[in-house]
């Protein structure tokens, strides 16, 4: 049964990375440059002319990013107590996540969220999003906090 659940757990681990691997490696496309030769059919004298032209696509202006700032998520009720975090935005990146509120409906609650808190703070820098792993041993206060961190950038428009 523990050999299935760390089977299981290393697969799902692998599935994230896959995905967050693929998703991060779209490219976007750059300025166009296109060239249009066109020759048309000799009259009845010798005369035969050629026209070349050059079109250029200009890029459209990128819609500014988030509005810098603090945005507070919303409260998400676990088994375990309710979950609030804030995120801050600044330059378009997430800078910092803040922990309102953790679970601490018992001590060992408190004890578990303590230790997940700042593997998702350092996850969610790193990742810049809410699409961060579960931290193991803390799967109510990980779901709470990515919950209430995407409630946050959403209002932002992240």
């Amino acid at each position: 049964m523990r050999t299935r659940a760390v089977l299981g757990s290393v697969f799902a681990s692998a599935a994230v990375l896959v995905v967050g691997w693929q998703a991060g490696g779209a490219v976007l496309a750059s300025t166009a440059i296109g060239t249009t030769t066109s020759q048309p059919q000799a009259s009845a004298s010798t005369t035969t002319s050629t026209t070349t032209t050059t079109t250029t696509a200009t890029e459209t202006p990128v819609a500014a990013g988030p509005a810098d700032g603090t945005y507070t998520g919303s409260s998400v009720d676990t088994r375990f107590g309710s979950v609030q975090v804030s995120v801050t935005l600044s330059g378009g990146a997430i800078t910092d996540v803040t922990a309102l509120h953790l679970t601490d409906a018992d001590g060992k609650s408190v004890q578990i969220s303590n230790r997940a808190a700042p593997i998702l703070h350092d996850e969610v820098l790193a990742s810049q999003s809410a699409a961060v792993s579960n931290v193991g041993g803390a799967t109510y206060t990980t779901r709470g906090y990515l919950s209430s961190l995407q409630s946050a950038l959403d209002q932002a428009g992240f």
